[in-house]
């Protein structure tokens, strides 16, 4: 089983609010998450126990670059972030470099599974 991992304390928060219904990861990682999968939603330091929250399918996995970001894009992957602006200096704050309109990222929305 495949594992979406999320670090930060605020995602979280807003996954387990369920306020949080996409990613956006630096590079092409569309191979290492197909559409259609499912995957674990977990929560956790890198090298540390991870916390499953829940199940999830991705409904979409887009490969684009930071410019071409939509409102959408950025709405579903945290709803306090509302420019591209934003996102990149939030991206340089965890991926600890700088961040151009230009660079690839990976967008990939998911639901919850709910039942057995």
């Amino acid at each position: 089983m495949m594992a979406l991992n999320f670090r930060e304390e605020k995602h979280k928060k807003m996954l387990i609010a369920r306020a949080k219904r996409c990613t956006v990861r630096l590079g092409d990682i569309s191979a290492q998450f197909p559409e259609n999968s499912i995957v674990w939603i977990t929560t956790g330091e890198k090298g540390e126990q991870k916390q499953k929250l829940y199940t999830a399918f991705l409904d979409k996995v887009r490969v684009k670059t930071m410019g071409t970001l939509t409102s959408k894009d950025l709405d579903n992957q945290n709803p306090e972030i509302t420019t591209r602006e934003d996102l990149i200096a939030d991206f340089e704050k965890i991926y600890k470099r700088r961040i151009l309109m230009e660079d690839t990222v990976t967008v990939i929305y998911f639901t919850e599974v709910i039942g057995l």
